[in-house]
């Protein structure tokens, strides 16, 4: 338990820097090193994917929370975008925390290395959302904000890849998009969160420390350090060339897509 949580903590400064660097979610790094980790650990084959996935989404709330309270300051987070969204990713986060409990732990896999190409394709090829003239209702709010809810609780991860580009096509300056997406984020991390505690809560076979499918030290390690090392990773975006990162970053998501796939 010791070794994982010191590899924990590990983890969460590194997210917490490329969550800062690309204004993305920690979740598209921690879900695939969890599934390395825990296999290596021995966890249960068949409970390995729904753990990284629960645990990432723990996480995220630690996260959400500081990217939140530094881009409420800056006055950049439309509230009244928050609260019309917050509603449907709730409910979509908890369904998908119970479709993903039914679904097999070979899909779920595939299911999370489709959703890292797609993530990895648009840095490399640095595509950016369209700013369109959709006009967004509250009804179109609530039925998109149920999709970005369930893939995020699918694939362990705050939504920011799904919630800015919806943002951007209503016609949302990029900054104010990223900001309500990080606000966003803590909805979906603590529906998720809760769903998976719940539905895992008697499940036999999970190690020691779990609360339900949450593993409680990667969850306090990766958490704490990356709200330390987040506002550093924000300073360095406006100093390195964030392009060129981004397509390293990319590489890198390639690359866990590929040993996800024959793990």
């Amino acid at each position: 338990m010791i070794e994982i949580f010191l590899v924990s903590i590990v983890l969460g400064m590194v997210t917490g820097l490329l969550a800062g660097l690309f204004g993305i979610g920690g979740g598209l790094v921690i879900v695939p090193v969890l599934v390395i980790l825990f296999t290596a650990q021995g966890f249960p084959a068949e409970l390995i994917m729904l753990m990284a996935v629960a645990t990432s989404l723990a996480s995220i709330i630690l996260t959400a929370i500081a990217s939140i309270s530094a881009h409420h300051r800056l006055g950049s987070v439309v509230w009244g975008k928050v609260f019309s969204l917050s509603p449907g990713i709730i409910i979509g986060a908890a369904v998908g925390a119970v479709i993903a409990k039914h679904i097999n732990a070979d899909t779920l896999r595939i299911i999370l290395v489709v959703f890292l190409l797609y993530v990895a394709i648009q840095m490399a090829l640095q595509i950016k959302p369209k700013s369109d003239q959709i006009k967004q209702s509250r009804i179109l709010d609530f039925l998109v904000a149920n999709i970005i809810g369930l893939l995020s609780s699918i694939v362990g991860i705050g939504g920011g890849t799904l919630t800015v580009p919806y943002l951007v096509r209503g016609q949302m300056l990029m900054r104010n998009a990223v900001a309500v997406s990080s606000a966003c984020g803590l909805p979906i991390a603590i529906a998720g969160t809760v769903s998976y505690a719940i539905l895992g809560w008697k499940i036999l076979g999970l190690p020691e420390w779990s609360l339900g499918y949450v593993y409680l030290p990667v969850f306090i390690g990766t958490g704490l350090s990356s709200i330390a090392t987040a506002p550093i990773g924000a300073k360095l975006a406006h100093k390195l060339p964030a392009a060129k990162l981004k397509r390293y970053f990319s590489l890198l998501l390639f690359v866990m897509a590929a040993k996800l796939m024959w793990y």
